[in-house]
Formats: structure tokens, sequence, C-alpha cells
């Protein structure tokens, strides 16, 4: 399997279910599985016999195996995330070759495990309003248990077996994607790349003759390099559905010379018009031609998730978007007073960096 191919499966799966995607901003979980692949590697054997040590190198590949991996993180709401993952990986042995003094045909046993913690560092792409994956890049650092369980080759002369575990300083890079689900506010389909390499563990090697007497004793350094590819979820505390627009009941009818104010409100980071918001223009255009109104205001605002001149543009944005509607509705554009605030008049005052819905609007007043 490609890693192409898996995020190509993972995107089909998710797009019945995708949702606008957002930073994430504070605690979230995660876990995934999937397949890998322990590279070969070459098999270092120094052995005693008698006072003397003897080198030699032998080859071991190894079969398609699984990996699984659970993680605790945070994120800081501008893309930036930092996580702590505990991972596990399993592959059989294939075939070892090079261990030539044991005559032919060889037959080859045993696993390869590794597990432990590591402490990563990523980094979410976002791709603007509308999009329903963030890409995401990351590495990491830790430490990581090889162990190689019931590793042996054998042939007609006798065989070695490799066993034992070591711990080692563990590091790794990751490629990934994430698929928000709309029905699950905070929940999002995974689909990853990880590579993940230790330094060279050492292990115990003994030799044995046909008739499983000990000849020789001496030691196996391995290398550790893993490739996984991984599809999971993930869970952000705290992300709440937004609130249903509501508009303003409409107030009683008044002398036209009376103000009335209408509501328009937006979804995060967007500036085009819902059905909603449509609906409350229109009401708005109609009562501005039966009351002989002179004047209307179109005020943009935004929240204070994103920079003060990021939101003054996207308040802009907004109130030009209502004035365009309430024109195709037959109010003239020099009839209107368009202005933007950005942040600078929140309806609901909050804290800095905090989505609040209600403060994503634009105010319709006519005067």
């Amino acid at each position: 399997m490609s890693l192409r191919t898996a995020l190509l499966a993972a995107t089909v799966l998710a797009l019945p279910l995708a949702a606008q995607a957002q930073p994430i901003s504070g605690l979230y979980v995660g876990a995934g599985a999937g397949v890998n692949l322990l590279q070969e590697t070459d098999v270092e054997l120094s052995r005693q016999f008698g006072g003397t040590t003897a080198s030699r190198t032998a080859s071991a590949e190894f079969n398609y195996g699984y990996v699984g991996v659970i993680s605790l993180g945070y994120g800081f709401g501008n893309g930036v995330r930092a996580e702590i993952e505990g991972s596990y990986r399993e592959n059989e042995v294939d075939s070892i070759t090079g261990a030539n003094a044991l005559g032919r045909p060889l037959r080859s046993d045993g696993k390869a495990r590794s597990y432990g913690v590591m402490a990563n560092a990523l980094y979410d792409f976002d791709l603007g309003p509308g999009a329903f994956v963030t890409p995401y890049v990351g590495i990491g650092a830790g430490y990581q248990w090889h162990e190689y369980d019931g590793t042996r080759v054998s042939g007609p002369a006798g065989s070695v077996s490799i066993d034992g575990e070591d711990g080692r300083f563990a590091y790794q890079a990751i490629v990934g994607a994430a698929f928000p689900i709309s029905a699950a506010p905070g929940l999002a389909i995974t689909a990853e790349y990880r590579f993940m390499g230790t330094l060279s563990p050492e292990f115990d090697s003994v030799g044995r003759a046909p008739n499983g007497a000990t000849t020789a004793r001496g030691t196996a350094e391995v290398d550790n390099f893993n490739h996984s590819l991984l599809v999971g979820l993930r869970y952000a505390f705290g992300v709440t559905p937004p609130p249903p627009v509501v508009a303003p009941q409409a107030p009683v009818a008044q002398a036209p010379e009376i103000a009335r104010t209408y509501l328009v409100f937006f979804d995060f980071d967007r500036a085009d018009l819902t059905d909603r918001a449509r609906q409350i223009i229109a009401e708005a255009a109609t009562n501005s031609q039966r009351a002989g109104t002179t004047r209307i205001e179109v005020s943009g605002h935004a929240d204070r998730a994103g920079s003060p001149q990021y939101n003054q543009r996207l308040s802009e944005r907004r109130a030009a978007a209502v004035a365009s509607e309430l024109e195709r509705r037959g109010v003239p554009r020099a009839a209107m007073a368009i202005q933007a605030f950005g942040e600078s008049r929140p309806l609901v005052p909050t804290a800095d960096g905090v989505r609040e819905p209600q403060n994503r609007r634009v105010e319709i007043v006519l005067r």
C-alpha cells in the first residue's frame, strides 16, 4: 500500500462527512493503526571462540507487520501542536542471509518489536476558508525499546539465535492529513506516513551445534528503521457546533423615522451568505422600501480569532456581501453607508483569540 493510496482512501471515506477544517485550540487525543515495514538491516555479529573474538555480517529482512499509536496533545490555535505519543510495532523475520558457516538451506524464524514514547512537534497548514482537509508535518524524539524474540537462523551445520531487548534514543518524521467530521464536532479522520528510527540496538547471540550444544556466544548489532502508514481518529476537546443563526424578531411597526436593526451572522472565517442570512437581508430591503428609508447603515464586524488586520479585512468583505445582496433586492447603492469595524465593536466581549459566533455579524440599520 502506497502513501498516496492510503490518503486517497481516507479522503473518499471522509467526503460525505467533511466539515470546514479549523486549527486545533486546546487539548486533544488521537489513535491510529496501520501497516509497518521494518527496513532490511545488517546484523553485525561479534562472537567469542575461546579467547578470540571474531566478527562477521549477516543480513535480515522482515515481512510487513503492524503498528499502533496513541497520543495526547495540545493545539495552540495557530497551527502549532505539541503531543506525547506511545507506539508499538511488530514484524516477523522473513529471512536471514550471510550465515554461510551454517550450510544450506537456511531457515529463519522470529519477531522484531519496537515500543516506547515520543514527544512530537507538529504544524497544521491552513488551506483557507472552505477547505475540508488540513495537511500537517511533524518531527519527534524519544526513547524506544527494540526487541528480537525467538530470532534464529539455522542450517545443516547448526544455528545462530539472536534474542534480547535494548532501549535507544529514537527520532521520527511525520507527514499526514486530517479530515474533520461535521456530524461530530472536534472529531477528525487522520491519515499519516511516519518514518521512525533509533540508534543501533545490541542483542545477545548464541551459536549452537546441530545437537543443541552451545558453540559460541557473542553480540549482534542491528539497525532499526521503520516506515509506517496509519489511519486513525483524533478528537479535540471543547469544540462546539456553531449556534443556529437566529434573527431578532421584527419590531412592532413604527414610524418610518424610527431605526430598525437587523443582524446577519456568518460562519467562522467566512464572508459568504447562508440561506437564512439572505432571508434577513430580503426582509430589511422590503421594510426599507415600505418605510421610505432615506439611509441604510451596513456595518461589518468580526470576532477576535485572528489578527486585528485580518479581522478588519474580513469585516469589510462581510459588509460588502450584505450590501451587494441589498442592491440585488432593489436598494440603491447610493442609499447605503457601508463601513467595517473589524473586532473593535464586539456584541459579546471576549478575550483575544476567542471565537464568538455572535461577533461574526453585519448590522443593518434603517434610518
